[in-house]
């Protein structure tokens, strides 16, 4: 780590309404991410999906969490268990301890 290289970020993401299988089939998913994005920002959920594509993501099928690089609609996001509208979206900057719950509400019948 450099002098100027911040420390990783540790945070809690889940995964629920089927979204888990998409992760090793793990509900939990306890992170360290870098708290800077490739251009030196500070992470955001933005980057934290990118980043769980790359990283945290098992299953090759990721056009079902992900559509055109955003989540895809259907998904309900929760940041620390509040709506991420209220948040900012994409654009929240993460915190060390945050929880982030992904929740499919699209089900086949």
């Amino acid at each position: 780590m450099s002098p100027t290289e911040e420390p990783p970020i540790s945070i809690t993401v889940d995964f629920s309404g089927g979204l888990e299988m998409l992760f090793d089939n793990k509900r939990r998913h306890s992170l360290s991410i870098p708290a800077n994005d490739k251009n030196a920002k500070p992470a955001n959920i933005a980057f934290l999906i990118e980043y769980l594509c790359e990283n945290a993501m098992k299953d090759p099928r990721a056009e079902l969490f992900v559509l055109d690089g955003h989540i895809r609609p259907g998904i309900l996001v929760l940041i620390n268990d509040a709506d991420w509208e209220l948040e900012g979206e994409e654009a929240y900057e993460i915190q060390a301890g945050d929880n982030i719950l992904f929740v499919s509400t699209l089900h086949g019948g």
